[in-house]
């Protein structure tokens, strides 16, 4: 990996789309310290050190950065393009004009990520209003006494609320960028700053207190293996022969070739463990807004709590909802079956039409079902290491944070790899 990054930097246009890249991180992570106007930064900093969130916000406060639970101006993070990227992804099943217009190629692909943009925003308003309402409520801190927002009026909150969903656009502008002329994904690169900044001063953090070297250690060796597991995982698939017959057109041959369907093991990347965390931690969130003495309040804190039971089952089942519910969206068994018949190719051993399709949707099935429980055991990985190690509070990482740095960092490797093989191959006559 530490090769692929040198010799890109020994080429000029790798090492500009590599400087540019590193850039607009290093803006990203200036704008998620910068605290948005009207924001106490010092009653912020007393707040953050007596509280703990690990519902919703806490959720959300790991894919900003940190700078969530800070105020800052990207206080929202890249959640809201997320959020935005997957409902479409999701109405695309119950709106049929969104599906006419993924099959209409380039020019509808471009429509959608208006649509996306559009929606981002929208849910940019909407979760920066929840957030300076909650912390003007004084509920973004629990047991915390001091105020961080020193003045509530309307139109110092409506200053809070635009410089949050201005931050969001910023972002989704920043995170483009980097795709168009930087290396990568822009926005999952964006997601990898946010884990990467916070993981070094968490890690340590488990360093003070007794028994801090032998948490600290093990708590090292729980990541490395999970990242093992994560690069075996994510780098194996199940590959499907598709055969090409052969057609004469005029007086050329065309066809005959063999190729095959690449399917990987968790073709759901980490949607259904944010879908499950972020629908669990909703009741967590709204009992912020209750009495403490109430009785469905006591009962969300005595039975969703993170290492209850309750929690653990209601997450696993949701999991392994998720995984098939949105593997079944993005693998379409029927599409790849007519496409295959529509330029004559067969899976050898399997007659094309309905039979191929009954084949595929097999196969992505047994995948999914040993995706799920891959994601699964990834994600309650932390919550295990806490209650074996007796911490009192979360793992400074996370299934989904490892799986998203281990992703990203394998895929921008591998897209160096391809850009330096362009510009370095030896031609047929050397």
């Amino acid at each position: 990996m530490f090769n692929a990054f040198i010799q890109a930097f020994k080429t000029p246009d790798l090492r500009r789309k590599l400087l540019f890249t590193l850039g607009i991180m290093a803006l990203f992570r200036f704008g998620s310290v910068l605290p948005t106007p009207g924001v106490d930064l010092a009653n912020v900093q007393i707040c953050v050190g007596q509280s703990s969130d690990e519902g919703l916000l806490g959720l959300i406060d790991v894919f900003s950065g940190g700078a969530l639970l800070q105020l800052s101006v990207f206080a929202l993070g890249i959640m809201p393009y997320i959020t935005a990227s997957i409902i479409i992804q999701l109405l695309r099943v119950v709106i049929p004009r969104l599906e006419e217009l993924y099959k209409e190629g380039q020019s509808g692909t471009a429509k959608l990520t208006e649509y996306t943009r559009y929606l981002t925003i929208g849910l940019g308003v909407l979760q920066s209003a929840t957030i300076v309402a909650t912390a003007a409520n004084g509920n973004l801190f629990t047991g915390c006494s001091v105020p961080v927002i020193p003045n509530d009026s309307p139109l110092n909150l409506a200053l809070m609320i635009v410089t949050m969903t201005a931050g969001t656009g910023l972002i989704m502008w920043l995170g483009e960028l980097i795709t168009e002329r930087g290396i990568g994904n822009g926005m999952s690169l964006l997601i990898f700053t946010s884990i990467v900044a916070q993981m070094p001063q968490n890690l340590f953090s488990i360093l003070g207190g007794s028994g801090g070297l032998s948490r600290f250690l093990a708590v090292v060796a729980v990541i490395l293996v999970a990242t093992l597991a994560v690069v075996f995982v994510e780098q194996a698939t199940r590959r499907i022969p598709v055969q090409y017959a052969k057609r004469m057109v005029g007086r050329r041959q065309y066809g005959g070739s063999t190729t095959y369907i690449p399917i990987k093991i968790n073709t759901a990347g980490v949607i259904p463990v944010i879908f499950a965390s972020s629908l669990l931690a909703m009741p967590q969130l709204i009992a912020q807004f209750g009495s403490p003495t109430s009785s469905w309040v006591q009962w969300i804190a005595t039975n969703l709590g993170q290492t209850d039971t309750l929690y653990l089952v209601a997450y696993g089942a949701l999991v392994f909802a998720f995984t098939f519910f949105y593997t079944a969206i993005t693998f379409n068994s029927e599409e790849i079956a007519d496409n295959m018949k529509r330029y004559g190719g067969f899976i050898p051993g399997i007659r094309a039409g309905e039979p191929t399709v009954r084949y595929l949707s097999y196969v992505i099935n047994r995948l999914t079902a040993a995706g799920a429980v891959y994601l699964l055991i990834l994600a309650l990985l932390p919550t295990l290491a806490v209650m074996q190690l007796g911490l009192s509070q979360n793992l400074p990482f996370g299934g989904t944070t490892i799986l998203i740095m281990v992703g990203v960092g394998l895929q921008t490797v591998k897209e160096i790899n391809t850009q330096l093989q362009q510009r370095h191959y030896e031609g047929f006559l050397a």
